[in-house]
Parts: structure tokens; sequence; C-alpha cells
């Protein structure tokens, strides 16, 4: 379970202090799909990157599976981010002279398993999003869809209790989006949480539970462009 009460994230210079998130609370259960939406610079991905401990949190408190991260050290912080978190990435993040194995293979080097179950890691997470048999191609010779379900294997490999997608499908033409979602989906059904930011709002729906984040704070619901514009927000 994640559970955020009253998180603010306030980035500082010399001479500006801007909150990126305002008191925001949140519980997140075991097995859910929660989709986050919002208009540019609401804080969706400040959100995002703190449940995915890439960044602090100003103030405010945060638990993750009941364990305070605000009391951790870094190195505790970068382990249990190993150990539980997968990311998804608009841009793929694949390594261009690597084979999908080896790029699948990355992160599981870096976290020292033995070879063997590096191999049987790889190999699951490749047939789970159906790229079992393009092992020794490389990202070049993928199309934009293909990379993706690269990269969300890279993520599976490591075997995480959440999942966090940020704008999983935006490189991708309508097609390839819907194939993407569906694995998201399929990904869901075997029990790990995800949370995924996306601008659009059918994608957004497909999630089992929607939020959207306006001027650093969320809201159960899905973020609508025109009411927005109709209220002045």
């Amino acid at each position: 379970m994640l559970q955020m009460t009253n998180v603010s994230k306030v980035y500082r210079t010399d001479t500006v202090e801007t909150h990126a998130l305002r008191e925001l609370s949140l519980t997140v259960e075991e097995g859910e799909f929660v989709s986050v939406t919002g208009p540019s610079g609401s804080g969706k991905t400040t959100f995002l990157n703190i449940a995915g401990l890439l960044e602090e949190l100003s103030s405010g408190s945060y638990e993750l599976d009941g364990r305070d991260i605000s009391a951790l050290s870094d190195k505790e912080r970068s382990r249990v981010r190993n150990e539980k978190i997968g990311f998804i990435f608009q841009s793929f993040n694949l390594i261009p002279e690597l084979s999908i194995f080896d790029n699948v293979d990355v992160p599981l080097r870096y976290r020292g398993f033995k070879a063997a179950e590096r191999k049987r890691r790889i190999e699951s997470s490749l047939e789970m999003v159906g790229l079992a048999s393009r092992l020794q191609h490389f990202p070049a010779q993928l199309s934009g869809g293909q990379q993706q379900r690269v990269a969300i294997a890279r993520a599976l490999a490591g075997e995480p209790r959440f999942l966090l997608a940020d704008e999983p499908t935006g490189n991708l033409d309508s097609h390839m989006a819907d194939s993407v979602m569906q694995l998201l989906a399929e990904i869901n059904a075997t029990g790990t949480t995800i949370i995924m930011v996306t601008h659009e709002l059918e994608l957004a729906s497909r999630a089992r539970r929607n939020i959207f984040v306006r001027d650093g704070c969320l809201s159960d619901g899905v973020f609508e462009p025109r009411l927005a514009m109709a209220s002045g927000a």
C-alpha cells in the first residue's frame, strides 16, 4: 500500500519559491490501477517522482508498504526503489547499442542477480510482453510500440510491487497505445499496483480509478480541459 499524508514539495531558488505539491493526501491500495491526469505544470510528474523515491518531499509523510520513507537514508531509499518499484517512461530509454536481452539485463546486473536468475527473469518478462522471439534484436529493429514493450519488460524483470508509468503511450499512435494499455491491464490483473500519468482522457478512463491534479492538489475524477476553461481554471 502507498500512503501519502499532507505531502508538499517546494522548489526554492534565491528569489523564487515554487509549490509543486500542496498538502497532498492519497492512499493507493495494493492491486489498484490508478490514472493521474491534469493540466501541464499541475504537479503530476512531481507526484510520480516522489512516489518513486526519485525526489524527496518537503513536508508531510509517505509510507510504502507500511514503511516511513522519509526516515530512510539515501542508500535505503535506493534499495527500496530497486526492490519494489518499476518505472516506464514516455521515451523508452533503451540503449541502442545493446540487444533487447541486454537492455532488460542492465538493471538486474546492477542489483547483483546471478546469471541464471537474470536469464529466467529476462525471458519471463519478454514472454509476458510478447517479445520472446526478439531477444537478440536491437531497439532500431523494433517499432515504437515494441520498444515500449521492451521498456515494460525491463521494469517487470525486477518483479516490482508498484509500476509507475509516466505518459507510457505518449510517443505511440493510437493502435500501439491501445496495445500497451491492454498489456498494462493484464499486468495489473496479476496483482501489480500501477500508477499512470497520462494526458489522454480515453486511456485514463481505462484505469480502475481516476484522479486529477490541479495546482498541486489531488482529487478523485478525471481532468476535463473544457470544464476548466469554462470555469476559468
